[in-house]
């Protein structure tokens, strides 16, 4: 199979290809992986009852999944990757910088991976009788691991594609057997619980690691499908693909909390759960759901980093988002608050990607989703040019936003105020969109110019 040569150049109506429900196994392949049992297992640690996580995390993705279906849209419409969308927004060189904060959101998921795959890999070597404490070994792994890991992001968009539908089969089959094997031992009992701002708090965490992290790639993945194809059928494959995912394996995650206390640590704790003969399929299972979500992470990432104007081609830029990956994973390994940096990662991840939300899809339904594709990567003078390259009016409403998101936040990094003054609520997420979206909106009150067809 060739390597894809395209980044976030414009996708022509020629070199289109697929139909819209192949988002829904590119989705499902993506996130029913280990990394969503382990965000389960954190809803139920903030102090929650089984009852009361399970509405959470139903709750949650009901609210974020869609917004992966939106961000899906404008792929076939337009022809490149969601953050290079953001330039109708924000102008070329506005939009740079929030393309910057989605790389920087896809490199911690993908240290994130790379570190459990690490551990599972270690862990399946104990099972073997390998002692697995050197540190040149840990290195060793974390290598190979990084060169499995390159093969399908580099190959491109074809290959992400077919792949993650074959492992959406594998996946649901593992994680059926998973299921049957804790079911029995759950203890759902409905006493005691937490109080409505911690519940707050749990169902931003679950926005936070489920549908608004993902929904700056929407379009990276439809841009290649015709741009007949169906909105209906795009937004609803893509938001089911991952809603119904993460709402299962979230809520078998909570489960495993019950019966599990260490459940949070998917190597060492959550296996506690399951009989001893399940364990080695389990960490193997681990290990490839893991390469499934960073492919999908990794494929993302290179666009997005050129969208941050990094004049690279897609394929250097995938291998130098690779090797960063990499010294992030190395020195995660080699610590003990890998817990702790990712809650405190996936809490800020709200900051920029909530407003990013409100004034993408405000700017988007004031253009009726109709864009100047050619428009969109004009150097200069361009439909989206704004000042000096800057649309300062979504500058101005992002802005906005992530001082309200900041405001009522409760993370392991800070708490904001207006949390403080409410019992340590969070409603961040709602106050990002909705502040973003408003000043945006009040900003460009003019109607959008609608694009002349060629």
């Amino acid at each position: 199979m060739a390597v894809e040569q395209r980044g976030i150049e414009l996708v022509s109506p020629s070199e289109r290809y697929g139909r819209p429900r192949d988002l829904l196994f590119l989705w499902t392949g993506t996130t029913m992986g280990v990394f969503t049992l382990v965000y389960g297992t954190v809803v139920v640690s903030l102090g929650l009852s089984f009852p009361q996580a399970v509405l959470a995390i139903v709750i949650g993705n009901l609210l974020s999944f869609p917004l992966v279906g939106l961000t899906s849209l404008q792929g076939p419409a337009v022809g490149t990757s969601t953050m290079a969308v953001s330039r109708a927004a924000f102008g070329p060189k506005g939009a740079r910088v929030l393309s910057f904060f989605g790389w920087i959101n896809m490199v911690g998921f993908e240290a994130g991976g790379m570190v459990l795959i690490t551990f599972a890999s270690l862990a399946l070597l104990d099972q073997a009788g390998i002692a697995s404490q050197s540190a040149a070994l840990k290195v060793g792994v974390i290598v190979v691991a990084a060169l499995i890991q390159l093969v399908l992001p580099l190959v491109g968009h074809a290959a992400v594609m077919k792949a993650q539908k074959y492992f959406t089969w594998v996946f649901v089959a593992m994680f059926a057997v998973m299921a049957v094997l804790v079911g029995p031992k759950v203890q759902a009992a409905a006493g005691g619980g937490a109080d409505f701002a911690t519940f707050t708090v749990a169902v931003a965490l679950v926005m936070s690691c489920g549908g608004l992290s993902w929904a700056p790639l929407g379009s990276d993945y439809s841009r290649y499908l015709p741009a007949s194809s169906s909105p209906k059928a795009v937004f609803g494959y893509a938001a089911l693909g991952g809603l119904v995912p993460y709402v299962l394996l979230m809520t078998l995650g909570a489960a495993v909390a019950t019966v599990v206390k260490d459940a949070g640590d998917p190597v060492s704790g959550l296996p506690g759960a399951l009989p001893s003969w399940f364990v080695v399929p389990y960490l193997l299972l681990a290990i490839v759901t893991l390469f499934a979500v960073n492919t999908t992470d990794l494929y993302s990432s290179g666009l997005n980093l050129q969208a941050s104007g990094i004049r690279l081609n897609r394929s250097a830029a995938v291998v130098l988002d690779l090797v960063i990956c990499v010294a992030i994973t190395c020195v995660a390994v080699f610590s003990d608050s890998f817990n702790t940096m990712l809650n405190t990662f996936l809490g800020l991840l709200i900051l920029w990607l909530a407003p990013w939300a409100g004034v993408y899809l405000t700017d988007w339904l004031r253009r009726r989703g109709s864009y100047d594709a050619e428009g969109l990567f004009a150097e200069a003078g361009g439909p989206y040019h704004g000042r000096g390259g800057v649309r300062w009016n979504g500058i101005i409403a992002q802005a906005a936003g992530m001082v309200a998101a900041a405001l009522w936040i409760n993370s392991a990094a800070f708490t904001g105020p207006i949390s403080q003054a409410t019992g340590g609520s969070d409603l961040s997420i709602f106050a990002g969109v909705a502040v973003a979206g408003l000043v945006y909106a009040a900003l460009e009150r003019r109607p959008a110019p609608v694009p002349v067809p060629a």
